[in-house]
């Protein structure tokens, strides 16, 4: 994501640094129609650009979701709450908060829900079962679908393995009161993309011989 924004932004000041030094080779007449053409380009991309971004963040389906993961071929679905902080909010892999927190997996397929299943909460990054454990479920069916339990995470890193019988594990990675650098490029993206774009358009109707002409007019 971070270089598809540096990329965005070289590409903008590359086609704003072309434009400047393209417009004064340019007749007058042909000048003003380059420019507004430049102009009507931008507010045609607008809102083209934006329902993409929106459906970047909306719209998922089970498949892309971050929370879910696949468990022996088999779909899981995962949340954590922490109903001392915010008694509604549901968090994924990123936890704001230490202290108790609720750990649910959705048994998506049916299959998962006929296997005992064995969860452990460990400290770092390990993808095995070989660090600290935090929290320990023995392998239980769960017919409802639905397997729970709390854990009491301090700051850090996590991993929730999973194990179902017969099968090979998987694992979510936690994060708990730590700052996720690629979620925060993703946030920031959209909203630069459009401050880009918005500086553009306002470059471009700076250029306007009748909005200087009018600029000129109120001052004087």
């Amino acid at each position: 994501m971070m270089t598809i924004f540096i990329a965005i932004v070289t590409l903008s000041i590359s086609t704003a640094f072309l434009y400047r030094r393209s417009v004064r080779l340019v007749p007058l007449k042909l000048k003003r129609r380059t420019r507004f053409r430049n102009l009507g380009a931008v507010l045609l991309v607008l809102p083209v650009i934006l329902p993409g971004m929106a459906g970047a963040h909306g719209n998922v389906t089970i498949e892309e979701d971050v929370c879910v993961q696949r468990v022996g071929g088999n779909l899981v679905h995962f949340n954590a709450y922490q109903p001392q902080h915010a008694a509604k909010a549901q968090y994924c892999t990123d936890i704001p908060a230490e202290g108790d927190t609720f750990l649910v997996l959705d048994l998506v397929d049916p299959i998962l829900r006929n296997l005992p299943i064995g969860v452990r909460v460990i400290k770092g990054l390990a993808e095995a079962a070989e660090g600290e454990t935090v929290a320990y479920w023995p392998p239980m069916t769960h017919p409802d679908g639905v397997l729970s339990g709390e854990a009491k995470l301090a700051k850090g890193l996590y991993r929730v393995i999973i194990t179902p019988e017969g099968f090979s594990p998987s694992s979510y990675l936690l994060r708990v009161q730590q700052i996720d650098y690629a979620n925060v490029a993703r946030t920031a993206i959209g909203p630069l993309t459009v401050l880009l774009l918005l500086m553009v358009i306002g470059y471009e109707v700076s250029k306007s011989t009748r909005i200087r002409n009018w600029l000129g007019s109120s001052r004087a």
